[in-house]
């Protein structure tokens, strides 16, 4: 009998990517909610979606196998508590914060390999005296202790521009801070993480130099496996941005075993069990030296069709047999590609985008390079400034998925490629 599987968030091209695994069959897809309705204007609806998907479930008359999700907040912190309560399987929803929340999360990372971890403390944007209670020496990043797509992450040189980073944070940070402290009602927290809620940041060290790679893995009755390394290459002031993620990575060997080692000493300390992650690292190789950048709780969506056009299936698979309680068998090597990446077509200032590529044009970069996919971000008529959740320097407009048989040949395919989409753009 075929499993259902319910997901949150389920939109037209993951959908498509689903119905396309080698077990499809085997599961009758439903969405449990859209996204769009998980968010309204600027507010996550947090609250009114965990109603709904209880109503929903509460009223479906056949079994519920799984529920499963590849977005991050909130997806990514709903989905235990929905797990949870219906008996599935799936990591605790302490185990999800024990990553998500990233100083506690670095609590816990030092705890185990603080060899791979910056200096860092909590901050208290609200409090009148944060600026002179940092210890921190400049430069070093700010971030909300609970955000995405680096939104309101600031890399700050002097005192002038952490003045501007707080007084930029405390107009924004509400818009994770409240639906995340919100989830944090229905977790078991610890004295000293209770009172560092979602409208609090953590500052540490910088560790962008070097190189980074996000590692994709799962946890199965307490074995964490990694199962793909994809390089992260980043762009723009500050390095801020990403540019591109290629997979296979690059790095050497010796650095992906010592990440993957770091990877099972954190997780297993936290007790992070049955569900998928990935977690990112930076290698500087003049010194030698590993730093573990963040964990999130899920499949990265945009590395599917990575997998795919290189092992031959995308990691929605994976997400769905940890579910389901039972070990993955992704597989290596069986698909048309040696190398993939998704690239990520940015502007590094505002505008008003008089025109985007046309159907045609799209049409024309898929017939001349098999398996590419485009997805816009921006259309005519719309200014920059109004895309949401992107990083503090840069927009991004356009993604192109492709493949090719050498990392050489993929960059020109790519340059080819976005010589066929024309973008305007006004900046008066």
């Amino acid at each position: 009998m075929a499993k259902n599987i319910f997901i949150i968030g389920l939109d037209d091209f993951n959908l498509s990517q689903l119905r396309n695994l080698r077990h499809a069959g085997e599961y009758r897809y439903r969405s449990l909610i859209d996204y769009s309705d998980i968010k309204q204007g600027e507010r996550f609806l947090v609250r009114e979606f965990l109603q709904q998907a209880q109503q929903r479930l509460d009223a479906f008359d056949d079994s519920i196998d799984a529920i499963i999700g590849y977005w991050d907040f909130p997806v990514s912190t709903v989905l235990p508590i929905l797990q949870q309560r219906y008996g599935l399987n799936g990591a605790s929803l302490e185990a999800v914060l024990k990553c998500e929340h990233k100083y506690w999360s670095r609590i816990c990372q030092a705890e185990v390999c603080p060899e791979f971890i910056p200096p860092f403390e909590h901050i208290d944007p609200f409090d009148a005296n944060a600026e002179e209670g940092i210890g921190l020496e400049f430069p070093f990043w700010l971030k909300p202790v609970k955000a995405a797509s680096s939104y309101l992450g600031f890399k700050v040189h002097d005192q002038n521009e952490l003045r501007q980073s707080l007084e930029k944070i405390r107009q924004g940070i509400g818009h994770f801070g409240e639906p995340f402290n919100y989830i944090l009602r229905f977790a078991d927290l610890p004295a000293d993480i209770a009172t560092v809620d979602g409208n609090h940041c953590i500052a540490e060290g910088i560790i962008s130099e070097g190189h980074q790679c996000t590692l994709e893995g799962y946890a199965y009755q307490g074995e964490v496996h990694v199962y793909g390394v994809i390089d992260s290459i980043r762009e723009g002031r500050y390095q801020s941005s990403f540019s591109r993620y290629q997979y296979p990575s690059m790095f050497p060997a010796r650095i992906k075993r010592r990440m993957i080692d770091a990877t099972t000493r954190v997780l297993q300390h936290i007790g992070y069990d049955n569900s998928p992650f990935n977690i990112e690292f930076y290698w500087a190789p003049g010194k030698d030296e590993i730093r573990l950048l963040e964990i999130n709780t899920r499949i990265s969506k945009s590395h599917c069709p990575l997998f795919k056009m290189v092992d031959g299936e995308y990691h929605h698979a994976v997400n769905i047999d940890v579910a389901l309680g039972r070990r993955p068998d992704f597989p290596q090597g069986e698909g048309r590609y040696r190398y993939a990446a998704k690239f990520m077509v940015r502007r590094h200032e505002d505008a008003l985008v008089t025109r985007v590529p046309g159907r045609g044009e799209i049409e024309k970069v898929r017939q001349r390079f098999p398996d590419a996919e485009v997805l816009l971000h921006v259309q005519a008529g719309m200014r920059l400034s109004g895309l949401r959740n992107q990083d503090s320097y840069s927009y991004e407009i356009a993604v192109i998925f492709m493949g090719a048989d050498t990392a050489e040949a993929l960059e020109r395919n790519y340059q080819t490629a976005l010589a066929m989409l024309p973008f305007e753009f006004e900046t008066t």
